[in-house]
């Protein structure tokens, strides 16, 4: 993988800081705006980035680039990744994929029509004690409740009730808790149990934007909520109850820290296997070898996925009568 990155924030420095250590990664480029110019000359030299670039479009047009992640605010995934596929390139880009589900989907035709590779970087859907709890599932008998708590006061929270409006409070920029941290509990949920029969949102609406909420999920058999707040917080955890045991995850959504098994009326077992300290490690050891493979039917089997948190998403946003700027006529 030739990787391009759009963007130098939070979520890229995480990013830089364990990527050497995927051998089949080369750090080919990163753009970003014109006054971000010498945080691009400062992060080129201490991690050996072959060239930056100040305009995204230019650093597309660089052959030696085949893949582009895109680590920007949420409002510019869809288009940040429509002019990448366009060029040919194959992108990797950051939860949520888009503000919308019409953006999505055109997004997965797009890629699918040129044979490109499109995937959204969700951190758990490939951490190893995901997958372990995937497996444990079965063990539960018929699952009848299922609780997530993805609770994190934000730093920006109170310059946010002060009265400035920073990306993580804007609803032009698709900004809120849905899409910021319930968006991990709603990937793990529908990873494990596929598309709920019912949506609903009930959201602490705060100047036009969901400052935490209670999603609720109705799966028929069993019902499921997940909460996530940038207001508050709380023990992060999610709880997965069946007639036979249940399932406890410790930490949130995003790192999945372990888990206990506990049967009816038996001890707890723990069970913690990470591959990596860092949680975006599992991701990109999958994306390159994806990549490599050219696997297209993982990346269809992902899409499908997407797509189906994205039509939980459109379902709690016109639940609760969250608008986001790109959802508006005319964006």
């Amino acid at each position: 993988m030739k990787l391009g990155i759009a963007g130098a924030g939070n979520i890229v420095m995480d990013l830089l800081s364990f990527v050497h250590e995927i051998p089949g990664i080369t750090l080919q480029a990163i753009s970003s705006k014109p006054a971000h110019r010498e945080k691009l000359l400062s992060l080129q030299n201490q991690f050996g980035i072959s060239r930056i670039y100040d305009n995204y479009t230019e650093m597309l047009l660089n052959d030696e680039v085949d893949t582009v992640y895109i680590g920007l605010p949420n409002h510019l995934h869809y288009s940040y990744t429509k002019e990448a596929l366009i060029r040919g390139k194959h992108v990797i880009c950051e939860k949520p994929f888009t503000s919308n589900l019409r953006e999505f989907m055109e997004l997965k035709q797009l890629a699918l029509q040129s044979g490109l590779v499109l995937i959204e970087a969700i951190t758990n859907q490939y951490l190893n004690n995901y997958l372990l709890m995937k497996e444990y599932l079965s063990k539960l008998g018929p699952v009848r409740i299922v609780e997530c708590n993805y609770s994190q006061y934000s730093s920006r929270y109170d310059a946010f009730r002060a009265g400035q409006v920073l990306p993580a409070f804007n609803p032009e920029m698709s900004g809120g808790t849905l899409m910021d941290i319930n968006i991990y509990n709603i990937h793990m949920v529908v990873g494990f149990f596929g598309s709920p029969v019912k949506v609903e949102y009930l959201a602490n609406m705060e100047r036009g934007i969901d400052t935490s909420g209670i999603l609720l999920l109705d799966y028929g058999d069993f019902k499921c909520v997940c909460i996530g707040a940038k207001d508050s917080t709380a023990p992060n955890a999610m709880n997965i109850q069946g007639v036979h045991g249940y399932l406890r995850m410790h930490g949130s959504a995003n790192i999945i820290d372990s888990f206990d098994y506990v049967a009816n009326k038996e001890k707890p077992v723990q069970v913690d296997h990470k591959h990596h300290p860092h949680r975006m490690y599992d991701e990109f050891i999958a994306f390159e070898q994806i990549i490599r493979e050219k696997d297209m039917d993982w990346v269809l089997r992902m899409l499908e996925h997407s797509e189906r948190v994205m039509r939980v998403i459109e379902q709690a946003k016109q639940s609760a009568g969250l608008v986001f700027g790109p959802d508006k006529p005319g964006y």
